[in-house]
């Protein structure tokens, strides 16, 4: 796996999410690639689960740390500000468990994460380095 496959799904995770741009996404992943966004839920398609975690979001602020990676594997943090379209903010952070095949695209992610609930916080000092930080319109 070569930097420039997990730079480039940082950047369209980044781009894609902050934008809700499905599509971008999406063309990050292999075609039967397994997307497990988290445990105790089934394995979904990421242009499904992408397309519906949008639904109820009216915009966001994401940050993507710098990833750790070895061999075709890659592990990304992750710190995101939701604002809901009731007009709530969520904080999420987390990180995914990336694979990626011999083409650079996804075949494998596990996502590991929480939520703070009505509430908006940026990632505390020393959280990263960040590789990527988007925000969308407010």
């Amino acid at each position: 796996m070569s930097k420039q496959a997990v730079d480039r799904w940082i950047d369209g995770w980044a781009c894609g999410w902050a934008t809700h741009d499905v599509e971008l996404i999406a063309s990050l992943y292999a075609d039967d690639a397994v997307h497990l966004s988290a445990f105790f839920r089934d394995p979904q398609p990421t242009a499904d689960y992408a397309a519906w975690a949008f639904a109820d979001e009216e915009r966001a602020e994401v940050w993507f740390a710098q990833p750790v990676r070895e061999g075709n594997r890659a592990a990304v943090a992750w710190w995101a500000i939701s604002r809901g379209v009731d007009g709530r903010d969520t904080t999420l952070a987390g990180v995914s468990m990336l694979a990626f095949g011999d083409d650079g695209l996804v075949v494998d992610q596990r996502d590991y994460w929480n939520a703070a609930e009505n509430a908006a916080i940026a990632p505390p000092d020393g959280w990263g380095p960040v590789s990527a930080h988007e925000q969308s319109g407010a």
